[in-house]
């Protein structure tokens, strides 16, 4: 579903773009905003109550949180936000390149909660876990995205300006 609405978001972006709108004339630029729709949608699930059972609720995220993490309401609380403001910094431009350096740590520690859940077959939004096979990769491929929607790895401008010099 997560990867679904990542890549249904990139090519409605995209698609903007090829209609003249600026902002998204790029494919990173469209990949940074379907990004942060992305976290948007993960991140409000943070804080979701227990009665909303359409989607995954805070719960939910609890239940995923191994158990040698310390205060998992907290921390499902604290990553919610962290997603969040991910997502802002995604939009703006001039935090974009931060927010995907941001993210590849948060991806990383996020795995142990996903590997936790399908080893223990823990439900998720109402649904039965999604097996461990599936989990790493979309991982693997958020990681990714993050790096190519923002250039996270990619020289500065302002280096690769001050090299040719």
């Amino acid at each position: 579903m997560i990867v679904i609405v990542l890549l249904a978001s990139l090519l409605g972006f995209r698609a903007l773009g090829a209609l003249g709108i600026g902002r998204f004339a790029s494919w990173s630029a469209s990949a940074a905003h379907a990004l942060a729709v992305m976290l948007v949608m993960t991140g409000s699930a943070h804080f979701m109550p227990s009665s909303v059972t359409v989607m995954p609720n805070h719960e939910d995220l609890v239940a995923m949180v191994p158990p040698f993490i310390p205060f998992p309401g907290f921390v499902v609380l604290l990553t919610g936000v962290i997603e969040l403001l991910a997502a802002l910094g995604l939009v703006l431009t001039r935090t974009r390149r931060i927010s995907g350096l941001a993210l590849v740590p948060l991806f990383v520690l996020l795995l142990p909660a996903n590997i936790y859940a399908a080893i223990e077959n823990v439900a998720f939004g109402g649904e039965s876990a999604s097996p461990l096979w599936q989990r790493i990769p979309e991982q693997l491929l958020y990681i990714a995205f993050a790096i190519w929607a923002t250039g996270a790895l990619a020289p500065a401008a302002r280096d690769r300006v001050s090299a040719t010099r």
